[in-house]
C-alpha cells in the first residue's frame, strides 16, 4: 500500500523463493529497502542490527518491541558470541532472517563490499541463503532527502543456495561468491565502482 501511495511500480521476479525458511540477504541503497523487505519476506522473519539501534528515535524502539535480533559489535569476541546466540535463536524458534550484507546503506546505489556476518549465520544455522536483488530504490529515495520520487523498482529473488556443507575455512570464498552474484544481477548503474571491487 505504501508503494502504491508513493507511486512506485514494483516488478517482482522469482517469487517462488519468497516463502522459505532461509537467510534472506539483500543489497541496501535506500530507506525504502527496509519497507520492501518487511513486506517481501515471510511471516516469522526477523532482522539483525547492532545493539545501539535502540537509541534511534521511534524506529529503534519499534525494532526492539518487534523482537528483532541485536548484536554487540563492540569487539570481535562479543560480535562472534552475539552472532552465535542469534543463530541459535533462529533455529530454536524456527525463524527466517533478513540481513543487509553490506553492513550499511550505499550512498550512491552502487554495491559495497560484503561483510562476513551473514556467512557465519548461515554456517551456524544451516539455513539456505536466498539472495534478494533490489534495483531502483536509490532513485526513489535518494540520500539526504525526505522526498520519495516515483521510480520503477524491481525485486528479484534468486534461487536458494544450500549452506549444509559450508565450512568456516572457506568464509571468504562464500562472501566473494555472493558478492559476485549481485554484481552479475545488478544493472551497470548499481555495480561497484572499480575502486570498490
Amino acid at each position: 500500500m505504501l508503494m502504491w501511495i508513493l507511486g512506485n511500480s514494483i516488478e517482482i521476479r522469482g517469487a517462488e523463493y519468497s516463502n522459505l525458511k532461509a537467510i534472506y540477504v539483500s543489497n541496501h541503497a535506500s530507506p525504502l529497502d527496509i519497507f520492501l523487505i518487511m513486506w517481501l519476506t515471510p511471516t516469522g522473519t526477523v532482522g539483525i542490527a547492532k545493539k545501539e539501534i535502540i537509541w534511534y528515535p521511534l524506529f529503534g524502539q519499534l525494532y526492539v518491541l518487534a523482537n528483532h535480533l541485536r548484536i554487540d559489535r563492540s569487539n570481535p569476541t562479543a560480535a562472534i558470541e552475539s552472532m552465535k546466540k542469534a543463530a541459535r535463536t533462529i533455529v530454536e524458534k524456527d525463524l527466517s532472517l533478513v540481513i543487509f550484507p553490506e553492513g550499511t546503506r550505499s550512498k550512491t546505489g552502487r554495491l559495497l563490499p560484503f561483510k562476513k556476518g551473514f556467512v557465519h549465520m548461515a554456517i551456524q544455522s544451516r539455513r539456505p541463503i536466498v539472495p534478494i536483488v533490489l534495483t531502483g530504490t536509490h532513485l526513489a529515495w535518494k540520500k539526504n532527502s525526505l522526498h520519495v520520487r516515483p521510480a520503477p523498482l524491481t525485486v528479484t529473488y534468486l534461487p536458494p543456495i544450500s549452506t549444509e556443507d559450508w565450512t568456516t575455512d572457506k568464509v571468504d570464498e562464500y562472501v566473494e561468491m555472493l558478492h559476485s552474484l549481485y554484481v552479475e544481477h545488478l544493472p551497470d548503474s548499481q555495480k561497484p565502482c572499480n575502486d570498490q571491487e
